[in-house]
């Protein structure tokens, strides 16, 4: 029997939804002005529809002449690099296959870009990624303001690259609009050993061709990379928002079980149009409940840190106004249900199997930390994706998720958590504000009050490190890496040698206004914090050896300076000018001078980086 909604989830709900009543309001107006509009292409011109269906088959062309076919638009983000977004190349022909059997038709409205912070990872292409994902946005804008479809399906997996989508669609907020990835690659080595090479390799004790050996039997084969990292935190946010087909989020690619969810969300995309009946709109589905739900779920699974800035720059896209103190009290009552890679050894493939998100959802809404009377676009409700999918011929039939966990170190019952509260955290004091991912940090290692090394880049930390000039307790402080400074890059290559410090018993953290990525692991952490150096914030006062105070536990990030002198200190300055221009950055720097606070969301896009708020 489900326990009655938690109270301080209602409490954090409404509070949001009192934030957030005037940019909702206007949200909701607009959407539902345009959706009184009826199906688009009745508005159209004679020339508008020529050009639209110019170059369809006979058959397609004549049903959307006539207007009766729902006409579902397809925005992608394949591209053949990317190991998770290769197999959608093969996925529209499929889509406009399996609408055809339920009378609807199909066209690919346009693509959008699709980046790899794994290729780019400590390269100036990385200073390009964050701001990729409002690119995105607008371009699946672009791909839908032709205005003739009654639905989407948008393709995608990634980073940035599904929150981009979201934040496009919800523009878009009086369609019915489905999300579709590909799955994860089938595991390769286990994370550990791929964690333990690569800090043997920061060491100097192994080569590069035994690292390339290691890391090409981690990502070997098309799909999402393994690890519990954003891509992947993505498809957990997909299935808890309802914005799935049930269980599509792990299923491997180039299974008979995947072929059958291509087919369902097709099936699926078309039932929920106006011609259909079941209309469901994106943008009534996405409010304050279903932003509470997408947190939470964050929370239980010890998800990704860059969600603190996606979950922020979605909820904006639809009008909805939150910040880091919704996550924090939020944290305090979800309990840690989740133990993959960062966190563990398991990879998303172990999870699948042990119970997946049909257990893990099951297990909130039973414990009353979901809404469950959320509109959701891929089931009924919400309970439907407590279901797990299963095949009885080519068609899909769903099934319970298991009674009890198939691996206890890996997913838990609500009633026997990991942790009673969840795996991020809320820091503050005199540097500012920001968050610390705690799960997979061992509870010895979360707090630590050391003297500060001040390095402005992570080049400069990994060269001192080789350099021997690290091996003592320190607390590094990297700035100047927020999205105003250079677009607030992933700094994962500082893992390895503050682990190998770690390991060798020294009290060592990283304080950052950049970005650590969903692969953060166990060396302490605080990131995102703003207001960031190139905005005046306080984190830019500090000087080496000053003694800075990271408690995870207590919430607290401090530099221990008398307050008149700390009042009285000059804030650092730093050239950024080499990192404002090559690799396409020169293209970039409206969106620099623009960009929110990461608590905001660093969003680019004026009208969401917080303008009329109130």
């Amino acid at each position: 029997m489900s326990m009655p909604l938690n109270s301080v989830i209602a409490k954090v709900t409404d509070r949001i939804r009192q934030r957030s009543a005037k940019t909702r309001a206007a949200y909701l107006a607009r959407i539902r002005a345009a959706g009184e509009e009826g199906p688009a292409r009745a508005s159209l011109d004679c020339g508008n529809i020529a050009h639209a269906f110019a170059a369809s088959d006979a058959a397609d062309k004549q049903v959307q002449l006539e207007k009766t076919w729902p006409n579902i638009g397809i925005v992608t983000a394949y591209n053949d690099m990317l190991s998770a977004h290769q197999p959608l190349g093969t996925y529209p022909d499929k889509i406009k296959t399996y609408l055809r059997e339920v009378g609807a038709v199909g066209q690919v409205a346009g693509g959008v870009p699709a980046m790899c912070d794994g290729v780019t990872q400590g390269r100036d292409g990385m200073e390009l990624s964050l701001f990729s994902r409002d690119v995105i946005a607008m371009a699946t804008a672009v791909a839908l303001s032709h205005d003739t479809f009654d639905g989407v399906i948008c393709l995608g997996v990634c980073d940035k690259i599904v929150p981009g989508l979201v934040m496009g669609a919800l523009s878009f907020g009086h369609l019915p609009i489905l999300f579709l990835p590909a799955g994860p690659m089938r595991s390769g080595i286990p994370n550990p050993e791929k964690a333990r090479i690569r800090q043997l390799y920061a060491e100097g004790k192994v080569g590069r061709d035994q690292l390339l050996v290691a890391e090409s039997a981690s990502y070997h084969s098309p799909g999402t990379c393994t690890f519990y990292g954003t891509a992947n935190s993505n498809q957990m946010l997909m299935e808890i928002m309802g914005l799935h087909v049930p269980g599509s989020a792990f299923e491997n690619p180039g299974t008979p079980l995947r072929e059958a969810l291509i087919r369902a969300t097709a099936h699926r995309a078309a039932a929920i149009t106006k011609q259909k009946g079941g209309f469901r709109p994106i943008g009534e589905a996405i409010d304050e409940r279903a932003i509470v739900n997408a947190i939470i779920g964050l929370h239980a699974t010890g998800g990704s840190t860059n969600h603190t800035l996606h979950i922020p720059a979605i909820a904006r896209a639809a009008g909805i106004i939150i910040d880091w103190q919704d996550f924090a009290d939020l944290a305090d009552v979800t309990p840690l249900l989740c133990k993959v890679y960062p966190n563990g050894p398991a990879d998303v493939n172990h999870f699948h199997a042990a119970g997946g998100l049909a257990f893990l959802i099951r297990e909130l809404l039973g414990a009353g930390l979901l809404h469950g009377d959320v509109l959701t676009l891929g089931a009924d409700d919400l309970a439907g994706f407590a279901k797990e999918p299963g095949l009885e011929g080519k068609d899909i039939v769903w099934r319970e998720p298991p009674e009890e966990s198939g691996d206890l170190d890996i997913v838990r019952p609500a009633s026997n958590p990991l942790s009673k509260d969840g795996g991020l955290r809320v820091v503050s004091g005199n540097l500012g504000r920001g968050v610390i991912k705690v799960s997979a940090v061992k509870p010895e290692h979360r707090v630590v009050e050391a003297p500060a090394i001040v390095f402005h880049s992570q080049n400069a930390l990994i060269e001192a490190f080789k350099a021997g000039a690290l091996d003592k307790d320190f607390i590094a402080v990297v700035r100047f890496q927020g999205p105003k400074a250079i677009g607030m890059p992933e700094l994962h290559k500082l893992t390895p040698p503050l682990g190998v410090l770690q390991d060798r018993g020294f009290k060592v953290a990283l304080v950052t206004d950049g970005r650590m990525s969903g692969a953060s692991g166990k060396v302490p952490a605080a990131i995102h914090v703003c207001p960031e150096a190139e905005a005046q914030g306080p984190i830019a006062k500090v000087r080496d050896g000053d003694i800075i105070r990271l408690d995870s536990d207590a919430g607290i990030l401090q530099a221990k300076v008398e307050a008149d002198e700390w009042a009285a200190r000059d804030l650092a300055q730093h050239d950024l000018t080499a990192s404002h221009s090559g690799m396409g950055r020169e293209l970039f720097s409206g969106f620099r001078a623009l960009v929110s606070e990461a608590e905001a969301g660093a969003v680019a896009i004026p009208n969401l980086a917080g303008e009329g708020e109130g």
